[in-house]
């Protein structure tokens, strides 16, 4: 389990090396961070007691933790402190829910549905689903947590013969939701860019407003190559990355 207090890591400064001071306290945190000796989620101490207690410059602490946050092992939330990026999420670019992912490496996720409405489409969605303007979607908005701490924002729209209840969305993912109705995802399209986050996103998130996110587009299609789903997806940069190999 993460520690409770502040972790206090043992660093030792050799003011005559040329490395600088800063990388002399980033580099060793860091791998103890890399090397999973400090757990995600521990709360380490702050840059004053740091600078106070290697005897170094604010500055100098600060600089290290800045190193340590542009790299992703660290986050600094006001109010909460520097604490080690909680468990990263690793995605591979397949046609897969994020549930199903997450399962397979063995977490297991946890969904709150913010919002599950029956309306006509927008032009947009009918564009993206095949429906003419107007037909009965669902639109439904969920939560996605990982391991108490939140990860995604999805908004999904889907023709509403198929779409999940509430209910069933809050205990399993959409796909596997769809496999049960006989709907098997075969294709998708996505496109994958970056935005900061909205106040509420923010709010959602655990994130300051303004944060950098991950944003996912998708229409999938099944086997007859029917749109059954058209999503929108905003993620934590700070604990999500999409894996992808490509060869020359």
């Amino acid at each position: 389990m993460p520690h409770t207090a502040p972790y206090i890591p043992q660093i030792e400064i050799d003011r005559s090396s040329p490395t600088p001071l800063h990388a002399q306290i980033a580099e060793p945190l860091a791998s103890l961070i890399e090397s999973g000796a400090i757990e995600p989620g521990t709360r380490l101490e702050d840059e004053v007691s740091m600078a106070e207690r290697l005897r170094v410059s604010r500055p100098t602490a600060r600089r290290a933790m800045e190193t340590l946050t542009n790299r992703g092992l660290i986050v600094r939330r006001r109010g909460a402190g520097t604490q080690v990026t909680p468990t990263r999420v690793h995605r591979p670019m397949t046609l897969t829910s994020l549930a199903d992912d997450m399962e397979k490496s063995g977490v297991e996720p946890r969904t709150t549905v913010l919002d599950w409405e029956l309306e006509p489409c927008t032009p947009g969605v009918a564009a993206a689903l095949g429906l003419e303007p107007g037909a009965e979607v669902v639109h439904m908005r969920r939560l996605r947590m990982v391991r108490d701490e939140p990860l995604a924002i999805m908004s999904n729209w889907l023709p509403a013969s198929i779409a999940p209840t509430r209910e069933q969305l809050e205990s399993g993912g959409l796909y596997s939701n769809l496999r049960a109705r006989g709907v098997k995802v075969a294709v998708g399209f996505q496109q994958i860019s970056a935005r900061l986050a909205t106040a509420e996103e923010a709010r959602l998130l655990n994130e300051p407003t303004g944060a950098a996110l991950l944003t996912m587009q998708r229409t999938a299609y099944d086997e007859q190559h029917r749109a059954v789903e058209f999503g929108m997806h905003v993620y934590r940069a700070s604990m999500y990355s999409y894996d992808q190999t490509v060869v020359a």
